[in-house]
């Protein structure tokens, strides 16, 4: 599990240039949940960039999503995100 906390955190790192950064897998706490079946684990994203500005809060979550692309499918079964510019945080 945390090889797919890394690679959220680098696909991130990548799209978004962040001042900060934490993303935390919560998966134990759905131990027997449908999507984790599945495989796919459940985090939790707080992200602070100067990207989002100017950016509504679906719109920066809709920047996430394509910025996980594939990962959305298999790897993240539900995400949880906190994106902030850095004059909000």
């Amino acid at each position: 599990m945390a090889e797919r906390a890394t690679l959220i955190e680098n696909r991130l790192r990548e799209a978004f240039a962040p001042l900060k950064i934490e993303v935390r897998d919560d998966s134990h706490q759905h131990a027997g949940h449908a999507g984790a079946k599945s495989g796919g684990g459940h985090f939790a994203v707080t992200i602070v960039s100067p990207r989002f500005q100017g950016k509504t809060a679906v719109q920066r979550h809709q920047m996430i999503y394509q910025s996980l692309g594939d990962l959305m499918k298999k790897e993240i079964h539900a995400l949880s995100i906190q994106a902030f510019t850095p004059d909000e945080f």
